[in-house]
């Protein structure tokens, strides 16, 4: 039969993706200019099943880009924005090779400029999926804004990073939806709960900054660009659900905007008002002054297809929830020079406690260290020589811990001087069969309302009077060994002479054995599982046993960890043992 002549890689999967080069022909756009387009537009490289077919035969390295995205760039107005952008540049480069000064002048106030609002709202069409993408965006703010200006980036930038993360901190306070905190060798990681969705980024600490000459801070800034126009939008609509105003302005001063008298110490006219916000000591002002009213209990109707033990689980976890947002509720708390003052003061503020610090140290200091309604001044020193009674001095991680552990733990691990209990990452949920720390056990304990110190301390005296009875068998052992060595020598020549005589043959009665049913019902299931995995298909008995040897890698990694906590902790006792022996002595 006729017809027309099929060629190859016209058809298919070789036309849905085209090259990296084609397409940037295609928009005709530099190498830069592209990635920064692809970047904003949220357009990544997709690698495709069959590579040597898209790639017409060939083996070579190439990136690919679906033709579809490609061809959705084409109509993308800021394209034309970067051309008029090239056009600029070229002219002002000629006006100043030629020393005109006006034309240098007239072009700068000309200079082409583009906005990205138009992207973020086709990249998010509801702000549930912003909230959901902020992590990222978050995350890249709080590194920018702690960049030093240096150069490599744009300083309005690093101030803009500043601002958007100065107010997003504010937001969390004003709501307190601040959830897990965890300390790592990277940074501090936060997890907030804004309308419902989780929000985990993480900021870097205030450490002096080395530039790595292996990244790219161009491709960095384009991200930068994009994220700082999301967060803009994201923080508008977050401070109007809570009835602030945006921009935000500190309570008292929302109309007059003066510059307050202690600023001049700390700060220029243009910077003393979002450093007296960046302080996060003050509350924020509200569109509607909020009238105070009798709370009213609102009626709980049951959801659809709920049941009654649902419906409280429901409620007892609502509870614990607000009891969680007011868990510095009532306490003043004082910082020391020495401590981080931001993160500190964050997290304190987000779970209703009240905050100050030396006023030589920052900006926004409400009250001093001699003020006597101060409960808790966190110190991070080894001891702290004048004392007041009646205030506890304890270490930054206990804030921490608190927070994650969704309750004021007991001070005294955390005193000045005193070695720390180890910090638990509330991000890791443990599952069955894995590991669990005695030290996170102890806190599911103190959850649940017990009290796992007095149990500890018992034990700890069973085994000191262990210890004690141990010692005196030892002495009384040593002198029964010395007898029985003897009786033993003497039965050994007893049973010599004994051997010599023939011994009589005697029949004994047999026992009857009773079965054990469960023990049968045990074998006859293993007996059934192994039948059930010989009849399994080959792909299936393969998957069952990636399975099953998962499992049990699981199961030896946590073997091997419960292994190596003992011999910690044998170790330790051994040491305490030691140090009693020498006291004693």
């Amino acid at each position: 039969m006729g017809g027309l002549e099929k060629k190859k890689y016209e058809r298919g999967s070789a036309t849905n993706y085209i090259t990296r080069n084609r397409a940037r022909k295609k928009l005709q756009l530099s190498l830069p200019d592209f990635r920064r387009l692809c970047i904003l537009k949220g357009i990544y490289p997709h690698e495709p099943k069959h590579k040597k077919k898209v790639n017409k035969g060939s083996t070579a390295a190439r990136t690919f880009y679906l033709l579809k995205d490609i061809k959705f760039l084409l109509h993308e107005p800021i394209v034309n924005k970067f051309r008029e952008y090239k056009v600029f540049v070229r002219k002002l480069r000629k006006a100043y090779g030629k020393s005109e000064w006006s034309t240098v002048d007239r072009l700068k106030d000309n200079k082409p400029s583009y906005k990205l609002d138009h992207i973020v709202k086709e990249r998010y069409p509801t702000f549930v999926d912003a909230l959901r993408d902020l992590d990222d965006a978050l995350s890249m703010c709080f590194l920018f804004s702690t960049f030093p200006r240096t150069g490599k980036c744009h300083v309005q930038t690093i101030q803009l990073c500043r601002r958007l993360a100065v107010e997003f901190l504010n937001y969390v306070i004003a709501s307190r939806s601040l959830r897990k905190v965890f300390l790592s060798i990277k940074g501090i990681y936060y997890q907030a709960e804004v309308l419902g969705q989780p929000v985990t980024w993480i900021t870097p600490y205030t450490f002096a900054h080395d530039h790595p000459t292996d990244v790219d801070y161009r491709v960095m800034a384009t991200f930068t660009e994009f994220y700082t126009t999301l967060l803009g939008f994201v923080n508008f609509r977050l401070y109007h659900s809570l009835n602030l105003l945006y921009p935000p302005k500190i309570d008292g001063q929302a109309h007059v905007e003066l510059k307050p008298a202690e600023g001049k110490e700390y700060a220029m006219d243009s910077e003393s008002y979002l450093e007296k916000l960046s302080a996060l000591s003050a509350s924020l002002a509200r569109v509607v002054a909020p009238t105070h009213e009798d709370e009213v209990e609102m009626d709980e109707f049951p959801v659809e297809g709920e049941t009654a033990e649902q419906m409280d689980a429901r409620k007892k976890e609502q509870e614990a929830l607000e009891k969680h947002k007011k868990l510095f509720e009532g306490l003043r708390f004082f910082l020391n020079r020495e401590v981080p003052r931001e993160p500190l003061a964050f997290i304190i503020r987000c779970f209703g406690g009240q905050v100050s610090w030396d006023k030589s140290l920052c900006i926004g200091a409400t009250y001093d260290v001699s003020d006597p309604s101060i409960t808790h001044q966190i110190v991070d020193r080894p001891r702290v020589e004048q004392q007041v009674v009646g205030r506890y001095y304890l270490q930054p991680q206990w804030v921490f811990d608190s927070v994650n552990a969704k309750l004021c733990l007991p001070v005294a691990d955390y005193f000045p001087g005193v070695l720390l209990p180890p910090h638990l990452s509330p991000f890791v949920t443990e599952q069955e069969g894995d590991y669990v720390p005695p030290e996170k056990l102890k806190l599911l304990a103190m959850q649940r309302g017990e009290n796992p110190d007095e149990e500890s301390e018992e034990e700890e005296e069973e085994e000191e009077e262990e210890e004690d009875e141990n010692d005196k068998e030892e002495e009384e052992e040593e002198d029964e060994s010395e007898k029985e060595e003897e009786m033993k020598l003497k039965k050994m020549e007893e049973q010599k002479t004994q051997s010599n005589k023939a011994l009589p043959v005697k029949v004994t009665a047999g026992k009857l054995r009773l079965e054990d049913k469960q023990r049968l019902e045990q074998e006859q299931q293993s007996e059934e599982k192994r039948l059930a995995i010989m009849m399994m298909k080959k792909r299936e008995k393969y998957l069952y046993k990636k399975i099953m040897f998962g499992k049990k890698r699981k199961v030896r990694e946590a073997n091997k960890l419960a292994a190596k906590r003992k011999a910690h902790d044998t170790a330790v006792k051994e040491e305490k043992k030691k140090s009693k022996k020498v006291r004693r002595a």
